[in-house]
């Protein structure tokens, strides 16, 4: 029988990954310790925090073995990008380069955002099963999803592979009433990446711009 309670899991899940994905200007504030940020040591709990609520949100579902499957290749191409991406980046706040660049800025965040994906496509199938009530929290999740998603994809240099992953999912929800959260979560971060795209002529990062 599937379990009828994965739906505080997905919730829990999904609001780790827009707090932990937003840590280094959340904790922009509280400086650093020796030559690492106190953002960098928080950064360490993210993978725990957000692919273990989804996880049991996959066992409270009796997700099959094909989704338990892809769920474990998501869970590991997130946890090594997010890996990769957090020593180059510490490295780089001390001691610049074009090594630490190419795995950070690059390597690690494609690579971290492609298992991201993958774990959010695990979570859509249980959504899809067990569609969420309309609620203000239930709007705030899909909203923060949205956004973090195209910031992650602004800030990260990943705008294309952001842009086909909203698009996959839109479509996707968009043949299932169920989907009506993850469509909304979605088409906002795809009505965001396209929208800073046309107004900026591209996709600098919003660092590069000061703003922040």
């Amino acid at each position: 029988m599937t379990d009828a309670r994965p739906l505080p899991w997905v919730a829990a899940s999904a609001a780790a990954y827009g707090v932990m994905h937003h840590l280094g200007v959340l904790m922009s504030w509280v400086g650093g310790v020796g030559v690492t940020r106190w953002a960098d040591w928080a950064d360490l709990l993210t993978p725990y925090a957000v692919l273990l609520p989804a996880g049991v949100a996959m066992w409270r579902n009796a997700s099959g073995p094909r989704w338990w499957a892809a769920y474990a290749v998501g869970a590991v191409t997130y946890v090594e990008g997010h890996g990769i991406h957090l020593a180059a980046n510490s490295i780089a706040n001390t001691a610049p380069g074009d090594a630490a660049h190419l795995w950070d800025e690059v390597v690690g965040h494609y690579i971290w955002y492609a298992g991201a994906a993958l774990v959010a496509a695990c979570l859509v199938r249980v959504l899809a099963e067990h569609a969420p009530r309309r609620s203000a929290p239930t709007y705030a999740l899909a909203v923060l999803v949205g956004v973090t998603h195209a910031t992650n994809s602004l800030e990260g240099g990943t705008p294309v592979l952001g842009l086909l992953v909203a698009l996959a999912f839109v479509v996707t929800a968009a043949r299932s009433r169920a989907l009506w959260l993850v469509l909304l979560a979605y088409a906002l971060a795809l009505v965001m990446l396209a929208g800073y795209g046309v107004w900026q002529g591209g996709f600098p990062q919003p660092s590069e711009l000061g703003w922040y």
